[in-house]
């Protein structure tokens, strides 16, 4: 069972305009300088329940909320993956207008490696297909730079997912800039 250190509703830091953020409990990355070490940790925090899911969808409803933004620890490492696959579907399909952010350690290009067990699993491309924005890379401390919009550090991309699937390869949003 997947757990969560903490859901923020009405954020602004986290993806563009007013939004709800799932910080899902566990990561294997261990960033040096990692902003959330405390969620690195697959048993700390809270159980991710239907309750919380039915909480997090009705939190989406104002038409003020632009959206949903996944992060953590790490969503897409395989053991968070089933807890948030249905989230993200159902959220796809209730509500087609609020956009999907996913931040995650793991490259594009890893996440579509179906070779790569760490963050590859049956759960993997249904995440991905539903997610609008996927900021992905590992934080590296040495390339951190804090005027930069949406990521911590200049490595880290800001990526179109639709249209990246669509034309398998990878395209970034106007925010990169």
């Amino acid at each position: 069972m997947m757990k969560y250190s903490e859901i923020k509703y009405f954020d602004i830091a986290n993806g563009p305009g007013i939004r709800t953020s799932l910080f899902v409990s566990g990561c294997t990355h261990h960033c040096k300088g990692c902003f959330n070490e405390m969620t690195w940790d697959f048993n700390a925090g809270l159980e991710y329940t239907t309750e919380v899911e039915g909480e997090i969808i009705s939190s989406l409803s104002p038409s003020f909320i632009a959206g949903l933004t996944l992060l953590g620890g790490e969503p897409m490492e395989v053991r968070n993956q089933e807890g948030i696959v249905g989230l993200v579907k159902k959220i796809k399909n209730e509500m087609p207008d609020k956009t999907i952010w996913l931040f995650s350690g793991y490259t594009f290009e890893e996440l579509l490696d179906k070779d790569n067990k760490r963050c590859h699993g049956e759960y993997t491309m249904d995440i991905l297909e539903n997610t609008d924005v996927l900021v992905d890379g590992k934080f590296v401390l040495e390339l951190k730079n804090p005027g930069l919009k949406f990521r911590g550090s200049s490595n880290q991309r800001i990526i179109d997912m639709k249209r990246s699937l669509d034309e398998n390869k990878v395209v970034l949003t106007e925010y990169m800039n």
